[in-house]
């Protein structure tokens, strides 16, 4: 569809003119019952350039509202303070960016993100801490030493240290040995997990 930019006419594409009993062409577009959202674009009437004219000689966008609402409508930030919770001015006790910090709607936007993001980071490694405590500093670095996580239960540490025997034992690589110092760490590290009370 193409618009004519200096006069505000679409092409003739066979709509016509939505006022009553005039067959003219609807090039001229007007609101309709719904407005834009989030939804999509809402609906437009379609008029001829006389009933165009019609329409917005009489059509008030202020219609219904106050004083005050007027004014608000009319200011050049309209739109861009709404009153949700995370950008009211009490919004940073959370430890999140307030809107009122920022000049620019993105940056706003994009430090608010940044904020759920670190917030969500921190919750994972709390998580994360929490599960490693039930193990001995000692039994943490042979974990480490096992490639295992705090996840690890008896039947995965005991896969993991047949996988590792097979990996680094002379026997089990082909004579292979340069790795013996390797498989001397895994199997104190075995020897120590397999007693330890984290896992049960």
């Amino acid at each position: 569809m193409r618009r004519d930019r200096f006069h505000g006419r679409y092409e003739y594409s066979g709509r016509l003119c939505h006022a009553p009993g005039c067959e003219g062409a609807g090039e001229f577009r007007a609101p309709g019952r719904s407005g834009p959202s989030a939804d999509g674009p809402g609906e437009y009437r379609w008029f001829c350039l006389d009933h165009v004219r019609e329409f917005n000689a009489g059509y008030d966008w202020f219609q219904g509202m106050s004083a005050e609402e007027i004014l608000a409508a009319q200011s050049p930030i309209a739109g861009w303070a709404p009153e949700v919770k995370a950008f009211r001015a009490t919004a940073g006790v959370d430890g999140m960016p307030r809107w009122a910090d920022f000049a620019d709607p993105l940056d706003a936007i994009g430090a608010r993100a940044a904020g759920v993001r670190r917030r969500a980071e921190g919750w994972a490694a709390q998580a994360t801490q929490a599960e490693y405590r039930r193990f001995t500093p000692r039994e943490r670095e042979a974990l480490n030493v096992m490639g295992l996580d705090s996840q690890s239960d008896r039947a995965g540490l005991r896969a993991r240290y047949s996988q590792l025997v097979r990996k680094y034992h002379p026997d089990r690589n082909g004579g292979d040995r340069r790795h013996e110092a390797k498989l001397q760490r895994v199997v104190e590290a075995y020897q120590l997990l397999r007693k330890a009370a984290a896992f049960g």
